[in-house]
């Protein structure tokens, strides 16, 4: 069974408020190999776990058709609630159990979900609702991430990297298939035809508080939170006013870069 980590409405709010869509270096591997494979254009595009529907959005620039899938009624809410392209539309339904036909659809994708999944049981709804020639994407940011800012880049992403270690210590042991750059999840799907590409580097545009409600937003601090919620908000006040006092500014909405590493599997059927 898929394991559900974000089910609570206020958890659901904060992630669609600070989650941040696909970067363009991701976009554009995946519209690459999409082009290669000759799976653009098509009329259907799935994307499974698609929570508040950020990787979504970007699927409606692209395909007829976008589904956005997620076993969370919270997040469905959320990217129902948020205004998006009129041939995006969204469904409540588990990973492992999509409500689609054999061989109906053209191309699936997975962003930053896939290791939430009953891994052997989505395998096999990928391989059959896909098309024969149908394109299968899952990609996830890593935890390896870099805060950029004038000449004090260095000593903000240690204090970034000092919280966000402290918040890992909470995490779900499936956080493993992240770590292992997605290796166990490219061994499983079930096309010889695959790759994986595990240095894709993307500069995400962020305030100091974006960053802060990124992390606010992660499975593992929603865990502490409810373990310790006094050392858990302590800690993110105190990063948030570290970072300001080393960036010398006193506005969290002072930009920042957000650097992070992506990891995308692609295959096709």
């Amino acid at each position: 069974m898929a394991t559900q980590m974000f089910e609570g409405r206020g958890h659901a709010a904060v992630y669609q408020k600070y989650r941040f869509a696909p970067g363009k270096e991701l976009q554009q591997t995946i519209l690459s190999y999409l082009r290669e494979k000759k799976a653009i254009p098509a009329e259907l595009a799935v994307d499974v776990g698609c929570g508040s529907g950020q990787g979504t959005h970007f699927l409606g620039e692209h395909f007829k058709k976008v589904v956005g899938t997620d076993i969370s009624e919270a997040q469905i809410q959320e990217a129902k609630d948020t205004p998006c392209m009129p041939n995006i539309s969204y469904l409540v339904c588990p990973a492992e159990e999509l409500p689609f036909q054999d061989t109906s659809v053209d191309v699936l994708t997975s962003f930053t979900a896939a290791h939430w999944f009953d891994l052997e049981k989505f395998m096999k709804e990928v391989e059959r609702v896909l098309k024969p020639g149908g394109c299968v994407t899952i990609s996830t940011y890593t935890v390896d991430m870099s805060l950029r800012y004038g000449d004090c880049s260095e000593k903000l992403t240690k204090i970034f990297r000092e919280c966000w270690d402290t918040i890992l210590k909470y995490s779900h042991n499936r956080l493993k298939y992240v770590l292992e750059n997605y290796k166990e999840i490219f061994e499983a799907l079930p096309f010889p035809d695959k790759k994986r590409i595990t240095d894709i580097y993307d500069q995400i545009p962020m305030t100091i508080e974006g960053v802060v409600g990124y992390m606010e937003s992660a499975s593992p601090y929603q865990t502490f939170l409810k373990n310790d919620p006094k050392t858990a908000r302590t800690l993110l006040q105190e990063t948030e006013k570290r970072m300001l006092e080393t960036m010398g500014v006193s506005s969290c909405e002072t930009p920042v870069e957000f650097w992070v590493r992506h990891i995308c599997v692609l295959g096709c059927k």
